[in-house]
C-alpha cells in the first residue's frame, strides 16, 4: 500500500484512503478484519474506485460537446489521477482534484472535485462535491464502486448472502452489452420483493443495472450476523457487479451510466448527465454502516 495513505478511525470503524483516486483502500472493524476486497491484480485491481466525470462506457468510447468530438475510458479518469490532501484529522479527510491541463485535453471544463471521508462510530460518510469553476456549463456523472468481501469475514457462507433493498423493487434490470454499452430491452428483475440472493450466475454478462430504482439504501449480508447498510440518498441508479467465482461484490450507487446502445447524441443528451452552472455546486453521498442487530 502507497506510504501516502491516510487512515482515518471511529469507534467501531476504521478506514484507509489512497490518494491515487482518493480510492477507499480499507475499512476495517473494531477487531482489525477488513471488510472490503484487497484489490489482488490477478482477479480485479480495484478496491473502491470513483466514477468520474463519466460512469460507465461511452459509444466508441468518445463523447461530443459543442461540436467537438473528445475521448474518455471506461469509467472516466478520476480515479486514475492523485488528488491532492486538502485536509485530515483522526476521523475525517478530504482529497482534491481540480482541472488541469492533462483533464482539459479529454474534457474541456474547469472544476474542483473534493472527496471527504468521515467516520463516526460505525459510520464512514463519504461526499463528492463537484464545483463548476469555469464560465460555461459542465455536464457530469458520478458514482461509487465499492468491492465488499463475499462472504464478509464472520463466518457465514458464501451462498447464504443476499442484499436486501429499502423498498420493493419493481423496476426493470439492464444489462450490457459486449461493448459495455446498455442493451435497449429491459429484462425481469432478480430482485424478489426487497431481496437479491447473490449468485455468481447473475454476472455471467457483467453488472446488473438499475435505472429506475426505488430505494436509497441496501443491506448486504447474510442471516443475522454483522451486516453492511449502504445509503445513497442522492443517487438514482444503481450497478451491482461481481466476477463470478471471484470474493467480492461491488454495490455501486450511481448518477448516470453507459451509453445505450447506439447513442449518438451530444453529451448533454446522455443519459443520467447532470448539467452544473457555473459557480454551482453538486454532491453525491454514501454511506457505509457495520450493523448487527
Amino acid at each position: 500500500m502507497s506510504p501516502d495513505v491516510i487512515s482515518i478511525a471511529g469507534r467501531g470503524l476504521s478506514a484507509s484512503i489512497n490518494p491515487l483516486g482518493a480510492e477507499l483502500s480499507s475499512l476495517r472493524d473494531e477487531t482489525g478484519r477488513d471488510l472490503l476486497w484487497n484489490g489482488d491484480p490477478a482477479v480485479w485491481p480495484g478496491r473502491a474506485p470513483i466514477l468520474f466525470p463519466i460512469i460507465g462506457t461511452l459509444n466508441g468510447d468518445t463523447y461530443r460537446v459543442d461540436g467537438n468530438a473528445y475521448t474518455l475510458p471506461r469509467h472516466g479518469f478520476g480515479r486514475r489521477r492523485k488528488f491532492a490532501l486538502a485536509e485530515s484529522g483522526a476521523d475525517h479527510a478530504v482529497f482534491r482534484l481540480e482541472a488541469d491541463d492533462e483533464t482539459r485535453a479529454v474534457y474541456p471544463f474547469e472544476f474542483r472535485l473534493d472527496l471527504n471521508f468521515s467516520m463516526s462510530g460505525n459510520r464512514l460518510d463519504i461526499s463528492a462535491d463537484i464545483v463548476n469553476t469555469g464560465s460555461k456549463d459542465m455536464p457530469a456523472s458520478f458514482g461509487y464502486h465499492p468491492a465488499f468481501l463475499w462472504p464478509l469475514p464472520y463466518g457465514a457462507p458464501r451462498a447464504d448472502y443476499r442484499i436486501a433493498f429499502e423498498r420493493e423493487e419493481k423496476g426493470p434490470l439492464r444489462l450490457l452489452n459486449a461493448q459495455g454499452l446498455l442493451e435497449p430491452a429491459p429484462l425481469a428483475s432478480p430482485i424478489k420483493g426487497h431481496e437479491l440472493l447473490l449468485r455468481d450466475d447473475l454476472f455471467t454478462k457483467d453488472a446488473l443495472i438499475f435505472t429506475e430504482l426505488a430505494s436509497r439504501s441496501v443491506i448486504y449480508g447474510a442471516g443475522e450476523g454483522p451486516r453492511l447498510k449502504i445509503s445513497f440518498p442522492n443517487t438514482p441508479h444503481l450497478g451491482i457487479w461481481s466476477k463470478p467465482g471471484a470474493p467480492f461484490v461491488c454495490i455501486e450507487p450511481w448518477q448516470g451510466h453507459s451509453d445505450p446502445a447506439g447513442f449518438d447524441g451530444e453529451i448533454w443528451d446522455k443519459p443520467g448527465i447532470v448539467r452544473i452552472k457555473p459557480g454551482a455546486e453538486r454532491r453525491w453521498r454514501m454511506g457505509v454502516e457495520l450493523i448487527s442487530d
